[in-house]
C-alpha cells in the first residue's frame, strides 16, 4: 500500500457518512410525525376517559374501574388521568410545553403500566408492550425536545430546548406517579 492512496481514502471514508445523514429538516419531520402520533392517540384514550367519546366509559364508567383496581375515588382518578391523557397528548401532538407534556403522558404511561402489568410483556399474553413504548415515546420526546415544527418555538421560556427541563419535569411525574401508586395501594 503506498502512502499517496491512504489520504484519499481517508478523504473518501470520511465523506460517506455525511452524505447519508439525515438533515436537521429530516429529524424536525421525524419528530413531528412521532409527536402527532403519539400526542393524539393518549388524548384519544383521556376523551374516552372524560367524555365517553370513540367508545370510553366517561368519568363513571372509567371511574367505577378505577375503583375496582384499587385506586381510592375513581371518579376523581378518572377526571385526573382525563385531563393529563388529554392536556398531555393534545401539548405532544402541537409541540407545546414538550417536556411537561411529555412527562405527564409517561406518569399516566407507568400507572397504565402498573394495572396492566400481567407477568407477560407481549398483548397476545395480556402483556404491557403498548403500554412501554407510549410510555419510552413521551421520555423521548421530553428529552429530545419537540424539533422546530412546534410551538415550543414561540415560547420564549421553552423556545430552545434543554434537557434540564425534561429533567424536571420528569422528577415532578416521578414523584406524582409515585404518590398516585401508593394512595392506589
Amino acid at each position: 500500500m503506498s502512502t499517496a492512496s491512504a489520504p484519499a481514502r481517508t478523504a473518501e471514508a470520511a465523506v460517506v457518512p455525511t452524505a447519508h445523514a439525515a438533515t436537521l429538516r429530516a429529524y424536525d419531520l421525524g419528530l413531528l410525525v412521532l409527536r402527532l402520533a403519539l400526542g393524539l392517540t393518549v388524548a384519544g384514550h383521556g376523551v374516552q376517559k372524560l367524555f365517553g367519546w370513540f367508545g370510553g366509559g366517561g368519568i363513571s364508567g372509567t371511574g367505577k374501574f378505577f375503583s375496582s383496581v384499587g385506586y381510592p375515588a375513581g371518579e376523581a382518578m378518572a377526571v385526573v388521568a382525563g385531563l393529563t391523557e388529554t392536556l398531555g397528548g393534545l401539548g405532544l401532538a402541537l409541540g407545546l410545553l414538550t417536556p411537561l407534556a411529555g412527562a405527564a403522558v409517561a406518569g399516566t404511561m407507568v400507572n397504565a403500566l402498573v394495572v396492566a402489568w400481567s407477568g407477560s410483556f407481549f398483548v397476545t399474553a395480556g402483556g404491557v408492550e403498548y403500554e412501554i413504548m407510549l410510555l419510552a415515546a413521551a421520555v423521548g420526546l421530553a428529552v429530545t425536545g419537540p424539533g422546530r415544527y412546534a410551538l415550543d418555538r414561540f415560547v420564549p421560556v421553552v423556545r430552545e430546548h434543554r434537557t434540564r427541563y425534561a429533567g424536571v419535569a420528569l422528577a415532578l411525574a416521578a414523584v406524582l406517579t409515585a404518590a398516585t401508586l401508593i394512595a392506589r395501594a
